[in-house]
């Protein structure tokens, strides 16, 4: 492989992985004029963030056995070409249940891209150079929460929200352009696995019998539901407590993903010194610590708007360390299962995350407290789960290991 052929790979690779963000961010500084248009409440619009996590995790059960028996490339034009039709259909939604049914179908199509990216970094790239390829990928993902909000912010306030679902559609068509002529297959249809349910389940049950797969899958998902925690609640903190207008919050959003894309990528100074294990454990525990004193100091009323920007700017750095180590400890052991690997991985990080989407948007309250404690709550249930797992893996397979990777 060139340098110019593994520059544009991880290119695609990224964008591929950011669509699923993208969808999220850029919407979000719509809230309000959805709300508006569709005669509903910011909160019954939050719904249709909540559907499109549901479906991403839904969508990834789907597709990871798909990606393993008929190759990378045609689930994944199918979801794309999905993802395309659901976007204008969004467009021209003229009610919050359409909407919201249509962010579902919506996001079913965006995961075929995050689940066969996932698959394509183990398939392209040694496993040693696997959290290093995880990192980069959160460069272009990073580009999401810092350009998305803020550029849907003035598109909102200059066109109106549906164009924003017209964009999206085509970032969509672009990606798939390049996916085609650009991307090559990288992995072997496998004829010989079947795709009724009891083989499927049972294919599922192998990989998470794996310790070191549902030790590292679950802390990596559990602290990543911090996130959907903030992304839900952020408009209501933002734009309803602190009474920002939608410019000026897609400008805090950016900012504050600096702090996640940041650390992402001094994580790869940091794989120099230390293992991707420690690195999880060391930056779980600062989180841990700065979530309890940002839901103290919430409960408390110590406060205003620059307190709680430094908590959550405070949790995402930490994010950014534990998310490519997590991920990639987790794929480590498996070569033959890597799609339904990196499938339960992503469901399992949704089907949380929207869950304390949820839940963020089911306390009505008009503080930051609701968020506040269930990004602390992500934190402490995580190290809990990583310091419980760790006993059980007798094994591991370390991300550095260039001796290679135990065969499933």
């Amino acid at each position: 492989m060139t340098k110019k052929e593994h520059f544009f790979r991880i290119l695609i690779l990224g964008f591929l992985t950011a669509l699923g963000p993208f969808s999220i961010d850029m919407y979000l500084p719509g809230f309000p004029a959805i709300a508006n248009d569709l005669h509903t409440t910011v909160n019954e619009v939050a719904l249709s963030l909540s559907s499109f996590f549901v479906g991403l995790a839904a969508g990834q059960l789907l597709y990871g056995p798909m990606l393993d028996r008929f190759g990378r490339k045609n689930p994944l034009y199918i979801g794309l070409v999905l993802y395309i039709i659901a976007s204008l259909g969004c467009m021209a939604a003229h009610s919050i249940q359409a909407l919201i049914l249509l962010r579902l179908v919506q996001a079913i199509g965006s995961c075929a891209a995050a689940v066969a990216s996932v698959a394509m970094v183990r398939d392209l790239f040694p496993v040693e150079e696997n959290a290093k390829v995880f990192s980069l990928l959160m460069l272009v993902v990073g580009a999401s929460p810092m350009i998305a909000p803020t550029v849907g912010g003035y598109i909102t306030a200059a066109y109106g929200w549906q164009l924003v679902f017209a964009i999206l559609a085509a970032i969509a068509v672009l990606i798939l352009l390049a996916v085609i002529f650009k991307l090559p297959e990288t992995y072997k249809p496998d004829t010989s696995l079947s795709l009724k349910p009891g083989p499927i389940l049972g294919n599922f049950l192998k990989v998470l019998k794996e310790p070191q797969f549902s030790t590292y899958a679950f802390t990596g998902a559990v602290a990543f539901s911090g996130l959907f925690a903030y992304v839900a609640g952020s408009p209501l903190v933002f734009m309803d407590i602190f009474h920002l207008d939608g410019k000026i919050y897609g400008w805090i959003f950016a900012g504050l993903s600096i702090g996640f894309i940041g650390c992402s990528q001094v994580n790869n100074l940091a794989m120099r010194f230390y293992k991707s294990e420690q690195i999880v454990r060391v930056a779980l525990f600062i989180q841990v610590i700065s979530g309890l004193l940002f839901v103290t100091a919430a409960v408390n009323g110590w406060l205003g708007l620059v307190g709680t920007v430094v908590f959550i700017f405070i949790f995402l750095c930490c994010l950014g360390f534990i998310n490519s180590n997590a991920a990639a400890l987790s794929l480590a052991p498996f070569s033959k299962n890597a799609g339904s690997a990196s499938a339960l991985m992503g469901c399992s990080q949704l089907a949380i995350g929207a869950f304390t989407s949820f839940a963020v948007g089911a306390f009505d309250s008009h503080t930051n407290i609701p968020l506040a404690a269930i990004m602390a709550a992500s934190s402490v249930i995580a190290l809990v789960i990583l310091l419980i797992g760790r006993r059980q893996i007798k094994n591991q397979v370390e991300v550095s290991d260039e001796a290679g990777m135990a065969m499933h």
